[in-house]
């Protein structure tokens, strides 16, 4: 018969072993929303790119879209006026998404969108800013 010291270091081995497997998911999780929502992020500054291109909608653009965009989702954040401006700048400043590569992108998506803000900011061109 095992005494309990045995059997309660196994438990404290088992329990261990099962919070570092909900914490990788948990990092994993995180990792997957960020990326998700980067990829959404890019395909806005494109969209946003083009009609800003195309349209007669004038500078009210990014400010009539954010009101419209908050309005549908108002518990989601990142549809802010600003928050806009930064994502089409996000998506001008790496050569208009496909000049860049997926696997870049892919890269990029991994990297929080704060960080890909302070990134583009501080970054004369985009060799600098992927290094």
């Amino acid at each position: 018969m095992k005494s309990s010291k045995i059997i309660d270091q196994e438990y404290k081995n088992w329990l261990a072993d099962i919070k570092t497997r909900v914490r990788s998911s948990q990092i994993k999780a995180a990792v997957s929303v960020n990326t998700e929502l980067l990829n959404l992020y890019l395909s806005i500054g494109a969209d946003i790119s083009i009609q800003q291109k195309k349209s007669k909608w004038g500078d009210g653009l990014l400010s009539r879209l954010s009101k419209d965009l908050m309005n549908e989702f108002p518990d989601m954040k990142g549809f802010s006026e600003r928050n806009l401006k930064y994502i089409r700048q996000w998506y001008a400043f790496y050569g208009q998404g496909a000049a860049i590569g997926q696997q870049v992108v892919a890269q990029l998506t991994r990297v929080p969108w704060g960080h890909n803000i302070a990134i583009i900011s501080e970054s004369k061109d985009i060799d600098e800013a992927l290094f």
